[in-house]
Order: C-alpha cells, then sequence, then structure tokens
C-alpha cells in the first residue's frame, strides 16, 4: 500500500515557550512522508511565497493545522495561509479543484479545559462548534474535514502530561502515514484523540 503523504503546517508566534506544543512537535516521527512547515519561521515578517505553499500542498495528502487556541480562532499568521493561498480557481471555484478529496484536521492546543467548552461552560461553545469555519473553507476547498486532535488544559499540566500527549501525537501520525482512513467512523466522534484512542494497538 502506497503511504500517506502528510504536511504539517504549524502556526505557533511564541514556540519556544510552550510546552504543550515543544511535546507534540518532538515526538513527529522522522518520515520522508512527513513534512514539518513551520510559518512562523518560515515567513517572520507575513510574506508568504503563495505558489511555494500551493506547491508542497499538492505533494500531500493529508494537511494538518497544528496551531494553539488564540481568541477562538488561529494565530494571525494562519489565517493570512489561509487568506492567500487558498486562491479562487486554485482551492475552490469551478476550475479550483487542486485540493479535492485531500483530508484536512487541526491539532489544536488550549489552557482551557474540556468542560469549559460548552454551553454550560465559561466559554459557551465546544471546540467543534468554534472550528466551524474552519471545517466550512474545507468543504468549500472539497477536502474532507476530520475532527481536531485537542489537547486541553495546557496551562495546569505536570512535564508528563504534555509528554503523554506527544507520544499519542507521534503514533497517531505513524498511524495516518501507514493506514487508509475510515472516514465515516472517524466523524463519528468530537475529537480524533477520542477515535485514536479505540483503534490504538
Amino acid at each position: 500500500m502506497a503511504k500517506n503523504k502528510i504536511l504539517i503546517l504549524f502556526s505557533h508566534p511564541l514556540f519556544e515557550k510552550s510546552h504543550a506544543n515543544k511535546a507534540l512537535v518532538k515526538n513527529i516521527p522522522h518520515s520522508e512522508n512527513i513534512t514539518f512547515h513551520d510559518l512562523y519561521e518560515e515567513y517572520p515578517n507575513f510574506d508568504i511565497d503563495v505558489r511555494h505553499e500551493q506547491v508542497l500542498l499538492s505533494q500531500h495528502d493529508i494537511i494538518i493545522w497544528h496551531h494553539p487556541m488564540y481568541w477562538y480562532s488561529c494565530p494571525p499568521l494562519m489565517k493570512q495561509w489561509i487568506d492567500m493561498v487558498l486562491e479562487h480557481n486554485w482551492a475552490y471555484g469551478k476550475k479550483g479543484k487542486a485540493l479535492q478529496d485531500k483530508i484536512i484536521f487541526q491539532v489544536i492546543t488550549t489552557g482551557g479545559d474540556k468542560e469549559n467548552y460548552c454551553e454550560t461552560g465559561s466559554d459557551r461553545y465546544s471546540i467543534v462548534e468554534l472550528l466551524e469555519p474552519f471545517n466550512q473553507t474545507a468543504k468549500v476547498c472539497n477536502m474532507l474535514y476530520l475532527p481536531p486532535f485537542v489537547v486541553h488544559g495546557t496551562h495546569n499540566m505536570a512535564k508528563e502530561d504534555y509528554e503523554k500527549n506527544g507520544v499519542v501525537y507521534g503514533y497517531l501520525l505513524d498511524y495516518l502515514e501507514n493506514n487508509d482512513l475510515d472516514s465515516d467512523t472517524i466523524l463519528q466522534y468530537h475529537y480524533l484523540n477520542e477515535w485514536f484512542a479505540t483503534i490504538q494497538v
């Protein structure tokens, strides 16, 4: 079976201060099929090379938007990436078929606990509801949007908790690289973590 090629679009303006994201990134498998692309390192002045980004997207089967939750959305450079790279008649529109049937999902870190993200919680909405604009963006681009991989409560974690989440992320990426995905089953879960917990060996 051909292996899936995975592109991780990483966007964190304060990466050096994020214990949670350091643990996640450290566990990304070393593989010729997995590309780690740090947007803030690549484009410190926000001068995005649109053509280069489009070539990268075309070369991969699974796209990951990996970022912290910033005010219920993504950091500004990732938003600019979406605005500029997903061009009309390339990513969407009558002629825009470049991303059709590619898989996309988000890897999110947030200081908030899971129970806060609900109608009666302090954040009022679930993570899935707050990410709906990203879901719709993917749908307009004819991509398959999967539930997010979410790491909650990052502000109060012990070091071993960061490591545990990092290890799971590494296993997930290895699985995604080497297996066909049953998207119908995955879409029954709110979080990719929850689905992955059911199939880990």
